[in-house]
């Protein structure tokens, strides 16, 4: 029975973690869609390597945080 429980509580817990992680890819394929988009005007007004910054950070932090999330869970702490 405390398994039981302790396993609900895991999964809810990886549900808290994992759905912010998949919205931080879709948003990284959304900005991405926007700069490939709109690479000419952004390179115009000389903001197109801003932005391919900001959208490496973005992917940066998806992966780092599904290397967390699959660590925590391969240390049993999720």
């Amino acid at each position: 029975m405390e398994v039981e429980m302790l396993n609900n509580k895991n999964i809810k817990l990886r549900i808290a973690w994992i759905v912010p992680n998949v919205f931080m890819y879709l948003f990284f394929l959304g900005f991405g869609t926007f700069v490939l988009i709109n690479a000419v005007g952004l390179r115009e007004i000389n903001r197109l390597g801003i932005l391919v910054f900001m959208l490496l950070l973005v992917l940066l932090v998806a992966l780092l945080g599904s290397y967390r999330i699959w660590s925590w869970i391969k240390q049993g702490k999720m």
